[in-house]
């Protein structure tokens, strides 16, 4: 799907106000209604708009603790690869995972209530995941960046309200 720059301005409002309601998003791009919700949808139809989502405050919710996972496995075969990438999604406590280039293969991100917690994840989950040749943890202090829009652009200009 191309994107026009009456789609790109549509994106950044749903990833900044993802329960807006159509007339508001139509109004505030410049479009009637109708035509705004068409868009809309071929966007979701495409697969740009994956879904849509509410961001909750982890800290508010008693997960205070972000652990970084740096993972190496002793082969990167597909089948090792494949193995891995199955179990750790199928733990919750895993909110993001990356295959890496570099000095590991893989990188988690992991959110508990505690340091207990997470030494359990590490030796009842991870640590029984077959393959692992090493594993480097780090702990986040406090977060500094914390985005959930994508940095669109068209003409190479970031786009703003």
């Amino acid at each position: 799907m191309k994107l026009d720059r009456t789609d790109y301005r549509i994106l950044h409002h749903i990833q900044n106000h993802g329960r807006m309601a159509n007339t508001e998003l139509a109004e505030a791009i410049g479009l009637s209604p109708s035509p705004c919700l068409r868009r809309v949808r071929a966007l979701e139809q495409a697969g740009v708009i994956r879904r849509y989502v509410g961001i909750v405050d982890a800290h508010a919710v008693g997960l205070p603790i972000n652990a970084f996972v740096s993972v190496s496995l002793r082969s990167q075969e597909k089948a090792a690869l494949e193995k891995f990438q199955s179990r750790v999604a199928s733990y919750p406590e895993v909110m993001e995972c990356y295959l890496m280039t570099g000095s590991s293969d893989y990188l988690l991100r992991v959110v508990m209530p505690d340091l207990e917690s997470y030494e359990r994840f590490l030796v009842e989950k991870l640590t029984k995941v077959p393959g692992i040749d090493n594993i480097q943890t780090s702990f986040a202090l406090k977060p500094i960046v914390q985005r959930t829009e994508l940095p669109l652009s068209a003409d190479g200009l970031r786009m703003r309200a």
